[in-house]
């Protein structure tokens, strides 16, 4: 459907040849047009302002993807699931991710709007899709953010301790059955906020920095530690197959209880399975495509920003991982701080200490990088009516939904503050498969709807591509825990109550359509 603007700031207004209304527009699949989606961009009170390049982007990608991840991620499945063979296990899951990335890059360089997945669907699912996935992404990008916050206060305390400054036990948050405010966490989220309201070229100024040093301590990790492999442990490679450990009821993989398949751990199923596990250290590329109407080239830059990020952390990762377990056997490294111990261990603690102040520091672009993503869905879901429009107001001096930031970033700080780490880590990935699965789709469906727009990026092979992409994800959703599952459907039936009494009524498409009835439009 192309749609035209009324006057600034109200729904938009038919254009010189209005188009058939037809049930599908009226109904929850109603699609919003490219052009329209454009258009938006492009009123004053809701334009963001373009100050990102292709480098930048790349930054973004790498400063969200590379969190603690690379330093106790790789060697915890190591000793648990894949031995040395987890190297491997990245690769799967880059392979997965790059299947996603390409269909991210064509929709990014057609659709350059804020909202990354939220957007793709409402251009070709149609509008209850989009709010489904725009839901799905507010959650988990604000627990996201909170994990990581809870995560870099621990870091955080963990150095004042070693010289001497201790933070009290009611202000170090909720752990060990002990509750309290985590006041680090907090803090660093209320600060993010203020600089992410500033303006994008100071966040992606202040992400460069970061990003800078955490890089450099994982390269000087990853130099050092070469010369400190001993190739006897990477022997056997890939250890023999053993029955997977996992518990019973919801906490089994979901496809355990559906088929009755018992994951193993080691063996080749157990590099598989292990894959399952490590893809989520690259949570986040996804991110990238949020941030492209506030690009200057977003046709060019935004494909080069996702493929960019993705191939260098999947580098680090892997690079990473064949050192960790080169420096140590598998079987006896630690769970919580493997690499840091296995420096320890092969007697070089200064590197254990550059290793947590690297993680400390590299969570702080994390943090912020999570909270823009999360700004963006919010901020283009407020404009397209689906969320109040006062959220969708833009600061007139430096070009930021400044409104939805402040608004976000205090729920989140709150959040954190009061919440156990455990409890949130288990809520925050099943949203990154499903906007996977609905991005594949969509790029299909966009393909033959509108095969005359204009694709900066194609995504190579359609549909086999997507396909792969689609049935990748959906692999990695079954061996999550069924309780995932359970907490994931009961957000979405209640996005689904918020927008059958506000949404569908209250969307800028809603009213245009109205309008259109109203002025004696026909189907």
């Amino acid at each position: 459907m192309s749609t035209q603007h009324g006057p600034r700031g109200q729904a938009p207004g038919p254009g010189p040849h209005p188009p058939r209304i037809t049930r599908r527009d009226r109904g929850v699949l109603r699609t919003k047009s490219i052009e329209q989606s454009i258009q938006d961009t492009e009123e004053p009170e809701h334009a963001l302002k373009k100050s990102l390049s292709a480098l930048d982007l790349t930054v973004f990608g790498v400063g969200v993807v590379i969190g603690t991840g690379i330093f106790v991620l790789t060697g915890k499945i190591a000793k648990e699931q894949a031995g040395p063979a987890v190297a491997l296990s990245f690769v799967i899951a880059g392979v997965v991710c790059a299947l996603a990335a390409l269909c991210y890059a064509e929709f990014a360089s057609t659709v350059p709007v804020a909202g990354s997945a939220y957007t793709f669907a409402y251009a070709s699912l149609g509008e209850l899709p989009a709010w489904i996935i725009g839901w799905d992404l507010i959650l988990e990008l604000a627990l996201g953010c909170a994990v990581v916050a809870v995560g870099w206060s621990g870091y955080v305390r963990s150095l004042l301790d070693s010289v001497g400054v201790h933070v009290p036990a009611a202000l170090s948050g909720s752990h060990g059955g002990h509750f309290g405010f985590d006041l680090l966490a907090c803090v660093l989220v209320l600060v993010i906020t203020a600089v992410l309201v500033l303006g994008m070229k100071l966040s992606s100024q202040v992400t460069t920095v970061v990003v800078g040093v955490k890089v450099t301590v994982v390269l000087l990790v990853i130099i050092a530690g070469a010369f400190l492999i001993s190739p006897e442990n990477y022997r056997p490679f890939i250890p023999p197959s053993r029955p997977s450990a996992v518990g019973g009821g919801l906490a089994a993989p979901l496809s355990q209880l559906m088929f009755g398949f018992t994951p193993s751990d080691f063996g080749v199923m157990g590099v598989f399975a292990a894959a399952a596990v490590v893809f989520f250290a690259f949570i986040g590329f996804d991110i990238v495509a949020t941030a492209a109407e506030e690009t200057r080239v977003p046709q060019r830059d935004v494909p080069r920003g996702i493929l960019g990020s993705l191939a260098i952390c999947t580098l680090l990762y892997v690079a990473v991982s064949i050192v960790v377990t080169g420096m140590e056997k598998y079987y006896r490294l630690t769970v919580d701080a493997p690499l840091a111990d296995a420096f320890k261990h092969v007697g070089y603690p200064f590197f254990a200490g550059l290793i947590s102040f690297g993680a400390a520091v590299g969570l702080t672009s994390v943090c912020m990088i999570l909270l823009l993503g999360q700004s963006r869905v919010f901020f283009a879901m407020s404009r397209d009516g689906l969320l109040p429009q006062v959220f969708s107001r833009v600061h007139p001096k430096f070009g930021t939904p400044h409104r939805s930031t402040i608004v976000l970033g205090a729920v989140v700080a709150v959040v954190s503050g009061f919440t156990s780490i455990d409890v949130l880590a288990e809520l925050v990935n099943i949203g990154t498969l499903f906007a996977f699965v609905v991005v594949a789709v969509g790029v299909v469906l966009l393909r033959r709807s509108r095969p005359d727009l204009p694709r900066a990026f194609r995504t190579p092979f359609v549909p086999v591509v997507p396909v792969l992409s689609v049935l990748a994800s959906l692999w990695l959703m079954l061996n999550l825990p069924a309780e995932t599952w359970v907490r994931f459907a009961i957000w979405m039936a209640a996005g689904f109550v918020v927008y059958f009494l506000y949404g569908r009524r209250n969307s800028r498409l809603a009213r245009y359509l109205r309008e259109r009835d109203a002025a004696g439009a026909r189907p």
